[in-house]
């Protein structure tokens, strides 16, 4: 009996750090997300549409499964579909697979299910984390995904990052607030959505806002009933703690009162 509880504890504590890193967990800073906020989830539609789907698919998810979140299908079809001319198709990308390998080295994945497998905090983090990197093929690098095959979609918004160098010209590492070295960034250049204020600090909200809402599609994405099921979930349990409970109750009074 002990030494099936070991390892039914050690199973769950080897299992811990898996199941935290696929809900977001690690050293990213958190985003808090609304799944029932169908504004922002149209904004994000829009901006995964006119600037993921050029080289990611999302092959598990259908144009007219965004009906579910406020739009028409007339909507969709006039201001999402570019990548074919049948509402009820699958996001497709734009690219050939045997072209993005050429230009990328790689072909990028479908981006479904990836904040189910990555957590909101890392695509949130991912997009905020690019910086500009003259080593690399595509002349960005970015601090959450060290040596990223892709270049930054959303630098026009956001703006440039680079590496601050020191005397020698040597990039200046620092640790970030869990101990791990990260390339220390400064800004060069605003963006469409980021601005520098009087006082020469950088003011990044709107981009913010901007990675936010693509951040939260992307959630939905990987799981547009996940609103019904927690509907469904709080209509279950208010049955059982309103009906079964003291049904369960009366029960188990009625069959000891001969006992007692």
């Amino acid at each position: 009996m002990k030494s099936t509880f070991k390892k039914t504890l050690a199973a769950l504590l080897l299992a811990a750090p898996i199941m935290a890193g696929a809900s977001g967990g690690g050293h990213y800073p958190h985003v808090e997300l609304d799944p029932r906020d169908q504004v922002s989830l149209q904004r994000g539609a829009q901006i995964f549409v006119n600037n993921c789907l050029s080289c990611h698919s999302a092959a598990a998810m259908r144009f007219n499964r965004l009906k579910d979140i406020g739009l028409t299908e007339d909507q969709i079809k006039a201001n999402l579909m570019f990548t074919t001319d049948k509402v009820g198709d699958v996001m497709h990308a734009h690219m050939k697979p045997e072209d993005a390998k050429k230009w990328f080295g790689t072909v990028p994945p479908d981006l479904t299910l990836i904040a189910r497998s990555r957590g909101n905090d890392y695509i949130y983090a991912y997009l905020r984390g690019f910086y500009k990197d003259p080593t690399r093929p595509t002349g960005w690098n970015n601090t959450v995904l060290p040596n990223a095959a892709m270049p930054h979609v959303l630098a026009a918004e956001q703006g440039i990052q680079a590496v601050k160098l020191d005397a020698k010209g040597q990039p200046v590492m620092k640790k970030d607030a869990h101990g791990k070295l990260v390339p220390d960034l400064q800004w060069e250049s605003a963006g469409k959505l980021t601005r520098f204020s009087k006082d020469g600090k950088f003011i990044e909200t709107d981009y913010n806002n901007y990675a936010r809402d693509l951040t939260n599609f992307m959630a939905y994405m990987a799981e547009p009933a996940q609103v019904q099921r927690k509907q469904i979930g709080y209509i279950v349990l208010m049955f059982l703690l309103a009906v079964l409970l003291p049904l369960s109750y009366f029960l188990k009074k009625e069959y000891w009162k001969d006992v007692h």
